[in-house]
Parts: structure tokens; C-alpha cells; sequence
């Protein structure tokens, strides 16, 4: 999806709208390295949740089923900055659970694309509830942004956190405050 020929000619427009020569030695290989290095941080914009969700295991029961601590990296949308962080993620089976790594592929699939952190949430959170088919899914995002961090405000350390809910969470809070005891939060 990425147009590598697109990129290496903006990225060489760009270093020279920065009062740099392009065809310097530091920088003559710098066009195709950043090409390459979109066409892997944007991986995910040719993937679709179903591919890992659509595995899944049968199981009795309907307890809270929690992945936490998936490390995730984006780029924001609005800077092309970075911001990173953890994805935890609760959820409520309807018979069937997801393998573990598969929940992690699908924060990848989401994370590997132009994002906003508050989408990252909500599209994780959707793909339970649509390709898992659970009863209900809480989503946590903590994350810093370069753009707070390198830019602007100047804050590191700063930690964003988006949370949603849906099915049985939403309408239950009980399943949130077992989430977020589980989680050591409570």
C-alpha cells in the first residue's frame, strides 16, 4: 500500500526544504531507508483483525479473559511522530476464545497504521466484538506521544489513556471494576 517511489522522491524533496543536500554522503542512501522503513511501520494498513481473530478456541464458561502489556508503536496521524505505549486488553467469551499471540496481532494491525490513539481503542475493542463474536470487550491504551515529548508542550513522560467499552462491559460495571482489579488499578 505504501508507494516507496512516492516516498524516496518526498523524502528528497523534504530534506532539500530543509536546506539539505540529498546527494550528500550522510544522506544519498537516507530516501530509500525511510521508504522502507514506511512500508514496515504502516504494515498494517494491508491487514485486516479477521485473519487473527477468525482462530479461536472452544471453551466453557464466560469469565473475564484479560491480555495485558502489549507493547505497540504508531505514528500519529496529525505529526507523523511516534507514540507508543501498552494495549491491555479484557474481553468476555461467547464459547470461544482467541489464541493469546492473536490478540497481539491484532493491536499490530491496528498500531501499523496513521492513528490517532482514541481510533486505536475503539477499532481494537470493535474487532473483539465483531470477529471474536465476545459477550463484551474493555480495551485500555497507555501511551506517550513524541509530539508532547520532542514538540510543542515539551513533556516527557506524559501518559495518555483511552478506554473502551463494549456489550456486556458497557452495560455491566462490574465486568470494568473486575478489569481494572485484575489489572492491580482498582
Amino acid at each position: 500500500m505504501v508507494d516507496q517511489d512516492k516516498v524516496r522522491a518526498a523524502v528528497r524533496m523534504l530534506l532539500e526544504g530543509m536546506g539539505e543536500d540529498p546527494d550528500r554522503p550522510g544522506l544519498q542512501e537516507t530516501p530509500d531507508r525511510v521508504a522502507r522503513m514506511y512500508a514496515e511501520l504502516l504494515g498494517g494498513m494491508d491487514s485486516d483483525a479477521s485473519e487473527h481473530l477468525c482462530r479461536s478456541f472452544p471453551v466453557e464458561g464466560s469469565e473475564l479473559v484479560i491480555e495485558r502489556d502489549i507493547p505497540f508503536y504508531s505514528l500519529c496521524e496529525h505529526h507523523l511522530l511516534p507514540f507508543y505505549g501498552h494495549v491491555h486488553i479484557g474481553y468476555v467469551p461467547n464459547g470461544r476464545v482467541a489464541g493469546l499471540s492473536k490478540l497481539a496481532r491484532t493491536v499490530e494491525t491496528f498500531a501499523r497504521r496513521l492513528q490517532l490513539q482514541e481510533q486505536l481503542t475503539g477499532q481494537i475493542a470493535d474487532a473483539l466484538m465483531d470477529h471474536l463474536a465476545c459477550r463484551g470487550a474493555i480495551v485500555m491504551v497507555e501511551a506517550e506521544h513524541l509530539c508532547m515529548t520532542m514538540r510543542g508542550i515539551k513533556k516527557p513522560g506524559t501518559q495518555t489513556v483511552t478506554v473502551a467499552r463494549r456489550g456486556l462491559v458497557a452495560a455491566d460495571p462490574a465486568f470494568e471494576e473486575r478489569f481494572f482489579k485484575m489489572m492491580g488499578r482498582s
